[in-house]
C-alpha cells in the first residue's frame, strides 16, 4: 500500500482512490492505492506496482519517506505494510477502470478538521474495537484506511493526533 503525498497551493494532499463498484470486496470504499504481493516481490515493489496499475503513478516519481504502522485487518484478514511516498508535484493520474472508480486528492488540512473525524466501537465486549471514520465531501473513509490516515496525520503533525480510545 502506498500513501502518495504532494504539495499544491501551499497544501499537502494525499492521493486516495474510490474502489470500483463492480469489485467483489470493498466496492465503492475509499482506500490507498495498493494490493496483493506477487511471488518473489518485496513489499515496497508491490506498493509501487499497485499504485502504477491502479492510478498510473510512475514509480520513479515516488520518493519513499517512511512507513506507517503495519496493520492486520479483521474482515479481509489482510496484513498491510503502508509506505509513505513524496511526489515533487501533483501527479497526472488515470484510474484503472478494472479497479478504481475515482481518484481523490484530499488536503491533509481537510482531514484534520474537527467535524470530519470520529470513532465508533464495533463488536461485542470483550472483542469490540475502535473503528475510525473520516467524513469528506462525497465519501466516508473508514476501517483500515481510516486507521492508516490517523497514523499518517499523527506523524505529519508530530502529535498524538486523535489517540485511539
Amino acid at each position: 500500500m502506498l500513501a502518495p503525498l504532494y504539495e499544491e497551493d501551499g497544501l499537502v494532499k494525499v492521493v486516495l482512490t474510490r474502489r470500483a463498484q463492480h469489485l467483489r470486496s470493498h466496492r465503492g470504499e475509499v482506500s490507498f492505492p495498493g494490493g496483493g504481493q506477487d511471488p518473489g516481490e518485496d513489499l515496497l515493489t508491490t506498493a509501487r506496482r499497485e499504485a502504477f496499475e491502479e492510478v498510473g503513478l510512475d514509480p520513479d516519481r515516488v520518493e519513499i519517506i517512511g512507513e506507517l504502522d503495519h496493520l492486520a485487518t479483521v474482515m479481509s484478514r489482510s496484513f498491510i505494510v503502508p509506505y509513505v511516498g513524496a511526489l515533487d508535484r501533483r501527479p497526472d493520474l488515470v484510474p484503472s477502470p478494472a479497479e478504481v472508480e475515482l481518484i481523490l486528492h484530499v488536503p491533509l488540512d481537510d482531514l484534520l478538521a474537527n467535524d470530519v473525524y470520529h470513532e465508533e466501537r464495533w463488536g461485542l465486549p470483550p472483542m469490540d474495537r475502535p473503528l475510525i471514520f473520516f467524513e469528506i465531501e462525497g465519501d466516508t473513509i473508514w476501517g483500515a484506511t481510516g486507521t492508516m490516515l490517523r497514523n499518517l496525520l499523527a506523524l505529519a503533525t508530530e502529535t498524538d493526533w486523535r489517540t485511539p480510545a
